[in-house]
């Protein structure tokens, strides 16, 4: 395994991957480093995330990254998943990344951040 059990499960069996039926939040975003591409989309209720969605054509790191992190932000404010700590999903995800695959790793976060920027 090169990258731990936490990557490779959540690469081989993402969660919250797919759309969502009228997302409140939508972004997309793109590594130019890798060619990761991921879009993230988000359903809010009452100023709190209530569903967050994401897919895109990504690698390994990317794609068990932003499962991680839909599972994270559901039901938080929106503000608090803006907020969400990089390092908390660094480490969520169990695993030492090289410098080159650190953005492979925050890529979803930063689309998310991006998704959320005009609802705050």
């Amino acid at each position: 395994m090169i990258y731990g059990a936490v990557i490779s499960e959540h690469y081989r069996r993402p969660r919250n991957q797919g759309a969502l039926e009228s997302p409140d939040a939508v972004h997309e975003g793109f590594n130019p480093l890798c060619g990761d591409r991921l879009r993230m989309e988000v359903k809010i209720e009452g100023g709190r995330i209530a569903a967050a969605r994401f897919r895109g054509d990504a690698c390994m790191v990317a794609i068990a990254a932003a499962s991680l992190l839909t599972d994270f932000v559901r039901g938080l404010s929106i503000a608090e998943a803006a907020a969400f700590p990089r390092e908390q999903l660094l480490a969520a995800l169990e695993a030492p990344l090289r410098p080159s695959r650190l953005g492979c790793a925050t890529l979803p976060l930063e689309v998310l951040r991006a998704a959320l920027r005009e609802r705050l």
